[in-house]
C-alpha cells in the first residue's frame, strides 16, 4: 500500500453515507447519551452502532463515546443522530452539576484517588 491510501477516509464515509453533519437538534460534547431501546433484530445497524448502544446502558457523555470508537467527534454525532432518529438512543444535556453529582459519585472519586 502506498503512503496516500484513502482507506480511513472511505470507511468513514461509508458509516454516514457522506454526511459530515448530524440531521436534528445539535448537540455538543457534554451530552449525555443514553440507550433506550435495543433492537432484537439489528438489521441496518453497523458494528459502530451496536457498541454505542452497548456502551451507552449507562448515561455517557458524547466526548466518552467518540473517544471509546476511537472515531472523530463529526462521525461519532452523525452515527448518534441516527440512533436517535431511529429512538434508539436519547441525548441529553447535562444536568447542573448539583443534581449529577450523588454521594456515590463522591464515593467513587475518593475510593479511585485512594488508589493512587
Amino acid at each position: 500500500m502506498t503512503g496516500d491510501d484513502p482507506g480511513p477516509l472511505i470507511r468513514l464515509y461509508g458509516l454516514t453515507g457522506g454526511r459530515a453533519r448530524p440531521a436534528g437538534e445539535s448537540f455538543d460534547l457534554v451530552a449525555v447519551v443514553t440507550t433506550v431501546h435495543v433492537p432484537l433484530d439489528p438489521v441496518g445497524l453497523v458494528p459502530e452502532h451496536l457498541a454505542v448502544l452497548d456502551l451507552c446502558r449507562r448515561p455517557t457523555p458524547v466526548a466518552d463515546v467518540a473517544a471509546h470508537l476511537g472515531l472523530p467527534v463529526n462521525i461519532t454525532r452523525v452515527l448518534l443522530a441516527d440512533l436517535r432518529r431511529d429512538g434508539l438512543v436519547a441525548i441529553d444535556r447535562p444536568g447542573p452539576v448539583a443534581q449529577t453529582i450523588t454521594e456515590d459519585v463522591y464515593r467513587e472519586v475518593l475510593h479511585g484517588l485512594r488508589r493512587l
